[in-house]
């Protein structure tokens, strides 16, 4: 049996009591939003006592989508370090019942990690977790259909970044890496400064680059192949990259006396040395990926939208508006 209850403060409070267990939890800002709670935690009770779901922790759910699920991913690395750092910082949490672990419990660990990080690390890693219950309770058969990250108040996107790439600091970012104009690098700085020019050029990502070889990439007809995009896996079929003449002569000057790959330099050693250059040049507030939102802002003044999404590669149009598109309405108003 549930009961709700309005507090003073204006939200709703449930209140169940099923089997002999009672539980209840407040804070919900509307009564159906109590009443979903309590749909749920009644699924769980009756599931518990009729021992439906394996005695699996959170921890060996971790353990298992480490060893399953995330090798699927581009993001396998970040996503593993991600579950260290909850086991490490977190060891009550992971050591409970997948089954135990109730909204407050991932509420009290959302709150924490807001202390210390930026809210959309927050929403990151959150994305990361909440997939884990989705495939225990989909694949696995290990804990309700309905996940309890469905009750917990994660922090919503941010604004979109705005910032822009002057050329000014482009010159001094490849001049502090030690870019020649033509010449192939021959350092792993060099090699960071060409990954950031094609980037300007292509709008291609900093692992789609540094992954590049010399059969993906045919200078005649401009275009660039990517065999192991993660588009690859979703839709069996690569992705395609054009890219225009000054994006040709950058990669023909990579591609001179290459065997195979492109790069040599890492994605992490390549995110390293990005920051040194910037701290060298006194440049604030730059990402290595704010190159693809001004490739893509400048790519459009010369293109119709539906050709800007064959060259991103974005799935939702909206994503590329919203997000990639960096004009200011002074800028527009400028241009018409």
């Amino acid at each position: 049996m549930a009961y709700f209850r309005k507090l003073p403060s204006g939200n709703w409070r449930a209140e169940i009591e099923l089997l002999d267990v009672r539980d209840s939890l407040g804070g919900f800002p509307t009564k159906r939003d109590a009443q979903e709670w309590a749909t749920f935690r009644e699924q769980e009770i009756r599931a518990g006592k009729a021992g439906k779901f394996p005695d699996k922790t959170l921890a060996e759910a971790l353990l298992r989508y480490e060893k399953e699920i995330s090798p699927t991913k581009e993001s396998e690395h970040f996503e593993v370090l991600r579950f260290e750092a909850l086991r490490r910082k977190f060891p009550k949490l992971v050591e409970m019942r997948l089954v135990d672990v109730k909204p407050d419990d991932l509420q009290e660990w959302v709150d924490a990690r807001l202390e210390k990080v930026k809210p959309a690390t927050v929403r990151r890693e959150s994305n990361s977790f909440s997939n884990v219950w989705t495939v225990a309770a989909k694949v696995w058969k290990w804990c309700p259909l309905e996940s309890p990250w469905s009750f917990v108040r994660v922090p919503s996107d941010g604004q979109p970044r705005e910032r822009r790439i002057p050329w000014q600091e482009v010159r001094r970012l490849c001049r502090a890496l030690g870019y020649i104009s033509g010449k192939p690098p021959q350092s792993m700085q060099a090699e960071v400064a060409y990954a950031f020019l094609i980037a300007l050029r292509t709008a291609m990502r900093s692992s789609e680059i540094l992954g590049l070889t010399t059969e993906a990439v045919n200078l005649e007809t401009r275009v660039v192949k990517l065999d192991k995009h993660k588009t690859l896996r979703y839709t069996g079929r690569p992705r395609f990259i054009p890219f225009r003449k000054p994006a040709k002569r950058l990669l023909a000057a990579m591609m001179a006396g290459r065997a195979v790959k492109l790069f040599t330099v890492s994605d992490d050693s390549r995110a390293a040395l990005f920051v040194k250059a910037k701290k060298r040049c006194g440049i604030k507030g730059l990402t290595f990926h704010d190159s693809r939102g001004e490739a893509l802002t400048l790519l459009s003044r010369k293109v119709d939208v539906q050709t800007l999404q064959k060259i991103s590669g974005h799935a939702d149009i909206n994503v590329l508006i919203r997000h990639y598109y960096r004009e200011s309405p002074e800028q527009v108003a400028a241009r018409i």
